[in-house]
């Protein structure tokens, strides 16, 4: 199982993660990953001035918009 992680703090709520998490559950549902993928909502990731701050399956990344957490899930979620 992965696991989905996005800061859900007030810096990176006031950047966007509302807007990313609704994308990962548009792709996890969209391709069938609701065995394979767990996604959770967690508070700082000590990166606030690069919010959204995400971890895809333990790798951080940081300052993510909708189009850039898309990326980087079908990247090191999905492999491709």
């Amino acid at each position: 199982m992965k696991t989905v992680k996005v800061c859900v703090g007030s810096a990176c709520n006031i950047k966007g993660a509302p807007d990313v998490i609704e994308r990962y559950k548009r792709l996890i549902e969209e391709n069938a990953l609701q065995c394979d993928v767990v996604l959770k909502g967690c508070f700082c990731m000590k990166n606030c001035s690069c919010g959204v701050s995400v971890e895809l399956d333990g790798t951080v990344l940081n300052g993510l918009d909708p189009d850039e957490a898309e990326v980087q899930f079908r990247k090191l979620i999905m492999g491709e």
